[in-house]
């Protein structure tokens, strides 16, 4: 196997040193991961774009209905009767203008354009109400995570104390090597979950910077602020109509359904009359030859008026077209009716798993309690003589236990709270 070239070795260490001196770390509070969301997250300035573009799109569908004047030449060399070129007689300037009048179907595409730019805008609330969700559950994470690791830091660190004790006890015959051996695994075990935590941080700490428009290098710690969350709406039946009213997901299908209404109009009213401006002006050469051919010659010549087109006999493909927009139409109001039972059963989900949060926070709380008391118990027992270290200890890894449960508890129903914010249309104003 070859060998890597020491020069070789310094040049990646020193690219690895160089990715790493790039990386930042920044400390944030929830409200400041929230502002810089609006901003800066990636997904939130894509649907922007995409609101700007239907926005120019109502200019194109307007477009039509302004003046288009072109100008150029027809010069030709005429050998008998002058003829025309591309309609008109050869000149040295020519210049033409067109315009929409009326034209009935362009209108309601106008008014389409509209509606669906309207519908955009919708679009951006939309992905603004999730991203912050999961910005928020994001921050969630990071605060359960650093919580957890440090909680998880003193076990270790009470376990690594224990150890020696217990090490001298088994030499001078106290406790069994089987003791030993129980502390040594319990060590392990706790180092393991710190070390899955400190990897769940880290992990939480990079999807959140990337979240907020960092790089994938940048890490981000949440700040705790110290501010609860904002109540929840007392009554889910309130939580329901609040939803609801101010779904954005309901809005923009139902911006849709009157887009796609729009779209059949415009095209019922092709079979309208339709009335064009037109314009031209010409510049002609006196040619020595053309009064053989014309009674009397002008070198300048113009004209304007109107250009009306009656549509007699349409073709199958627009009766194709209808029945097409028919379909999607039909298949937008079954969407709205879908996602009215679907913002239901969330905001009723979201309720549900809000009293199961709260009872788990309870009882979490109350076996931290127990614990406890187990422990002083114990370790009042101990100094008597009337309790095992063993005893102590496994009391003391249990009340650990539970209070990585308490805190599980907490946090899920922080979440919890987060989810029925954000089905109610709350979430963003309650965060900024």
């Amino acid at each position: 196997m070859r060998k890597n070239h020491p020069f070789h070795r310094c040049i990646t260490i020193l690219a690895v040193m160089g990715s790493a001196a790039h990386a930042e770390e920044y400390k944030l509070t929830l409200r400041e991961c929230v502002e810089r969301a609006l901003t800066q997250n990636p997904d939130i300035l894509i649907s922007r774009m995409e609101e700007m573009k239907a926005k120019e799109g109502i200019r194109i569908a307007r477009d039509p209905f302004s003046p288009r004047i072109g100008g150029g030449s027809g010069l030709a060399y005429n050998n008998g009767f002058p003829l025309s070129i591309e309609g008109s007689a050869p000149s040295v300037f020519e210049a033409k203008a067109s315009a929409f009048l009326f034209n009935r179907a362009q209108t309601w595409t106008v008014a389409q354009a509209r509606e669906t730019a309207r519908g955009s805008g919708i679009a951006v609330v939309e992905r603004r109400d999730e991203v912050v969700f999961r910005i928020a559950s994001l921050f969630v994470d990071a605060e359960r995570a650093e919580t957890l690791t440090k909680s998880a830091s003193k076990a270790v660190e009470s376990l690594e104390k224990v150890l020696p004790t217990v090490e001298t006890r088994v030499a001078a015959g106290r406790d069994l090597p089987l003791a030993l051996k129980e502390a040594q695994v319990n060590l392990l075990r706790s180092r393991q979950r710190l070390q899955n935590l400190e990897s769940e941080q880290d992990s939480v700490s990079h999807n959140l910077a990337v979240a907020l428009g960092y790089s994938a290098a940048d890490l981000v710690r949440a700040v705790p602020s110290g501010t609860p969350l904002p109540r929840v709406p007392d009554t889910e039946a309130g939580a329901t109509n609040a939803a609801l009213e101010g779904s954005p997901e309901l809005r923009r299908l139902e911006s849709n359904y009157r887009a796609k209404a729009l779209e059949i109009k415009s095209i019922d009213a092709q079979h309208l009359p339709r009335v064009d401006l037109v314009a031209q002006y010409a510049l002609f050469e006196k040619y020595s030859h053309l009064d053989q051919y014309f009674a009397k010659f002008q070198q300048q010549n113009g004209q304007i008026g109107a250009s009306i087109q009656i549509p007699i006999l349409a073709g199958p493909g627009a009766k194709a077209v209808r029945s097409q927009a028919e379909l999607e139409q039909r298949r937008l109001k079954s969407e709205m009716d879908m996602a009215r039972n679907k913002t239901a059963l969330a905001v009723h989900q979201g309720y549900l798993d809000l009293k199961r949060a709260a009872m788990s926070v309870d009882l979490a709380k109350a076996e931290l309690g127990l614990a406890h008391e187990r422990l002083s118990v114990l370790l009042a027992q101990m100094d008597e003589g009337r309790a095992l270290l063993k005893q102590v200890e496994e009391a003391r890894a249990d009340e650990e236990d539970k209070w990585i449960a308490f805190y599980d508890a907490q946090f899920a129903q922080q979440k919890a709270q987060l989810n029925v914010l954000r089905q109610t249309g709350e979430l963003v104003a309650a965060l900024r």
